[in-house]
């Protein structure tokens, strides 16, 4: 009963600063031949390498990546009342989630003051490595992406026949793909490995400075 409350109750719209645009071609140290290239204001590629050097990502960076991805996961739970209803390995797998999902849902705002934190705090915050930047800012542009299933069931919110059908079609895609998402991302960075998601992953490394 908990967990059908839990999906069917009704989701905030999240909200997501704006892009920052792309770097202008506008320091001629970049494009004249005769002149060392600047590589201060180049975008490195996100690597899993430690601090130290090493081949993976430290474990505090690991640990802290790997969170982030319940984010966008917790704040579309919603988008599986009907598969999560018809498939018990699926209930098996969320049970365990059931108190955090409580908690997250317990105030309209979580979701919003949440991604403020981990945008400012975090993929804004130089201190953290580029690795736990880049997967914190993968998380937060899947969970924005929710907007858009969002305002497509506000709009239609189609009662019965093949409208409903459709809407249940769309909403499990979007809950499956949000649990891929999470295993996938979560299981490699606790492996010190990379992910890179479907959609998100240029977009979020554009944000990472």
């Amino acid at each position: 009963m908990a967990m059908a409350n839990l999906l069917f109750s009704p989701r905030p719209l999240t909200f997501s600063p704006k892009q920052s645009p792309l770097i202008s071609l506008k320091h001629p140290s970049l494009l004249s031949p005769g002149k060392p290239t600047s590589t201060s204001n180049i975008r490195r590629p996100v690597t899993a390498k430690s601090k130290g050097g090493g081949d993976s990502a430290d474990v505090p960076d690991r640990i802290i990546s790997a969170v982030c991805y319940f984010y966008p996961f917790f704040d579309g739970i919603q988008y599986g009342k009907y598969v999560i209803t018809q498939f018990s390995p699926i209930q098996a797998l969320i049970h365990p989630l059931l108190p955090a999902i409580k908690v997250f849902k317990s105030f309209p705002l979580n979701g919003f003051l949440v991604f403020l934190t981990l945008y400012f705090v975090v993929v804004r915050n130089p201190n953290f490595s580029r690795y736990v930047r880049f997967n914190t800012m993968q998380a937060i542009v899947l969970d924005v992406l929710l907007i858009f299933p969002d305002l497509i069931e506000r709009t239609f919110n189609p009662r019965d026949g093949l409208g409903l059908d459709l809407m249940m079609s769309l909403d499990s895609t979007v809950f499956l793909y949000l649990l891929v998402c999470l295993l996938y991302g979560s299981s490699s960075c606790l492996l010190g490995q990379l992910p890179r998601l479907p959609i998100v992953a240029e977009a979020a490394e554009r944000q990472v400075l």
